[in-house]
């Protein structure tokens, strides 16, 4: 595939503590960036059970004056990202806590963001209108292994007037402080824990396809996708194996460092159909995988080939790699089109439309217009490989 361009901007992750136990260290990563009265922003399923309570009770034993706010959507919405500003000023916290799956973490980093801006919140999509000096610090803590939004530069928000999916960027969203404590994710039934790995395969595969320059995260996303193959099955079948939780965290990090190089049509669809049906990320992208690898065929047999050859595979073409994709789905029971969802094609022209407007798309492989991103959508309803 050539490269359209040599002129890129490059950003790394920040400060990130690795390995299990590391959770203890929350209170002192607040107290690092100075805050005093830190708000925990995380899902009502999170909330409810013990490892936030104990996160809370760690920070007050602190002396920090810590409190929750859990209104978060699986796709966050405006709606939450403003409920959980008007939560913070209510509580004069001074900082921000992401505890959660991508959605929490995406609705965390949103909050900081904004909070204390002159601006409303679609304001903010223009990076220029914020002002950095206002911006909250952030402990991001993820409890699963999918986005990789501890290490992104931005949320994905979606848009309730507009039923579409906004992306908030700034270069200095990423948060601080980042605690990678697998065991935070032994608790992950098996059906998220391959819908969240998934969503990790589909940063590390899409990055790893993107015809811009930037070496680094191509390297990235190929031992990504390794680690993937090797661990996410162990992973979600045996969830308490704390080897194959760490592996996969990292692999979901790793997936979010190599998309800076960009993303392609499996999120372009997936945001669409995400804001239009509200269902999980991570599903819609496993889903919508093998169909957009078809559709992008004539543009990246060379780059399937070096993965199947880095991944071992017993095929080192593109059929290789289509084929253990649908093998892996298939071994970690996701659904084989989009019908099995409950979806069908009442939307398909609006969804087309949608889709070349989200910038993922800008990076695909293959330009696609809305007819192509149309008939994408079918051929992943209908199951037409």
């Amino acid at each position: 595939m050539e490269i359209t361009s040599y002129s890129m901007n490059w950003h790394y992750p920040t400060s990130v503590r690795v390995g299990p136990g590391r959770i203890g260290e929350l209170a002192k990563a607040c107290k690092q960036l100075g805050m005093q009265a830190p708000l925990l922003v995380t899902d009502p399923g999170l909330a409810a059970l013990p490892m936030v309570e104990a996160a809370i009770e760690q920070c007050r034993d602190a002396g920090l004056e810590a409190a929750v706010f859990s209104k978060v959507k699986g796709n966050p919405s405006s709606e939450n990202v403003l409920d959980g500003i008007a939560a913070l000023k209510a509580g004069n916290h001074d900082g921000v806590i992401a505890f959660g799956g991508g959605s929490a973490i995406d609705a965390a980093k949103a909050i900081a963001l904004v909070a204390k801006q002159d601006i409303g919140l679609w304001d903010a999509l223009k990076p220029s209108n914020v002002d950095v000096s206002k911006m909250l610090p952030v402990v991001a803590v993820p409890t699963t292994a999918g986005t990789g939004s501890e290490v992104g530069q931005a949320s994905v928000i979606s848009d309730e007037e507009t039923h579409s999916k906004r992306i908030l960027f700034h270069a200095k969203m990423v948060p601080a402080i980042v605690i990678l404590d697998p065991e935070l994710t032994l608790g992950l039934p098996a059906k998220m824990t391959a819908a969240t790995g998934m969503d990790a395969l589909a940063h590390n595969l899409e990055a790893f396809c993107v015809p811009l320059f930037h070496p680094m995260a191509e390297g990235i996303a190929l031992e990504g996708m390794r680690l993937i193959k090797e661990y996410l099955p162990r992973a979600t079948k045996q969830g308490n194996d704390l080897d194959a939780r760490m592996q996969m965290m990292v692999a979901s990090t790793m997936g979010c460092v190599a998309f800076q190089r960009g993303l392609g049509a499996i999120h372009a669809l997936s945001h669409s159909l995400g804001a239009m049906y509200d269902a999980h990320h991570g599903t819609l992208n496993a889903i919508v995988m093998p169909y957009v690898l078809q559709i992008n065929r004539s543009a990246i047999e060379q780059e399937m080939e070096r993965a199947a050859r880095y991944l071992g595979l017993p095929k080192q073409n593109f059929d290789g790699m289509l084929e253990w994709v649908l093998d892996l789905r298939q071994e970690l029971d996701i659904p084989h089109t989009l019908a099995d969802i409950g979806l069908d094609d009442a939307q398909a022209e609006t969804l087309g439309a949608m889709s070349i407007k989200d910038p993922a798309a800008r990076t695909n492989p293959i330009k696609l217009d809305a007819g192509q991103y149309q008939q994408l959508f079918l051929n992943a309803l209908q199951g037409k490989l």
